[in-house]
């Protein structure tokens, strides 16, 4: 298989997942974030990381560049964990990968969220923090499609919640987040065959979009209060 073909399967796979369980795709979605938001594990929840960094390091600015750095960390290192078996386990640990990276991008922007003064707890806003989680370029493209109404900004700030889009949202976040894992992951891993190189591989993806992800919001979402 090449690493086109292998980038073809997480394209193709997402929809129809999607198309399968729509409803336990949305719900999984709105779980995920409620779990990010409220704290999961060892993790703190959002607005607690976005104080304790505000403490840390005085400014929303500079809290803001700490969480993203952190989370980057973060997904590095769930990156590197379940990509480690190569090609051999790259199928059965993608739904873990999926889970555990939707779950450090969306406490990063909810942290983000948090200083920038917007309620984690208001519908528009949750909707805003999906939607960034898709990528600037897959954002821009799908307004102009009109396959969606805004940006998250303008999501975010809406005079009223238009609850239709929570579904289309969650299903568009669930489909970006296989395509990504299982297609960008699956091509590195398959170029590499190695399972320590499939571990710094999945790594340095999840990183990097990580990364991405913490700049949009943090351009994005423009402050509502001052701190």
């Amino acid at each position: 298989m090449t690493k086109k073909a292998a980038a073809a399967v997480g394209t193709s796979l997402a929809p129809k997942i999607i198309q399968l369980a729509p409803d336990a795709t949305s719900s999984l979605i709105g779980h995920t974030l409620n779990r990010a938001i409220l704290g999961v594990g060892p993790l703190p929840g959002a607005a607690a990381a976005g104080d304790t960094a505000l403490r840390k390091h005085g400014t929303v600015d500079k809290a803001i560049n700490a969480l993203i750095r952190k989370h980057v960390a973060y997904a590095t290192t769930e990156g590197f964990a379940t990509n480690l078996g190569g090609l051999i386990t790259a199928v059965a640990t993608i739904p873990a990968n999926v889970v555990g990276l939707a779950v450090i991008e969306c406490r990063m922007i909810a942290s983000i969220a948090h200083l920038r003064g917007y309620d984690l707890d208001d519908p528009r806003v949750r909707d805003a923090m999906l939607l960034i989680m898709l990528g600037e370029s897959t954002v821009d493209s799908k307004v102009a499609k009109k396959k969606l109404p805004a940006t998250p900004m303008a999501v975010a700030t809406a005079p009223v919640h238009d609850p239709t889009l929570d579904h289309i949202v969650a299903s568009e976040v669930a489909a970006e987040m296989l395509t990504r894992v299982a297609g960008k992951r699956l091509a590195s891993t398959i170029g590499k065959r190695t399972p320590i190189i499939g571990g710094f591989v999945g790594a340095g993806v999840d990183g990097w979009d990580t990364y991405q992800i913490g700049r949009y919001a943090r351009r994005e979402l423009l402050p509502r209060t001052s701190r």
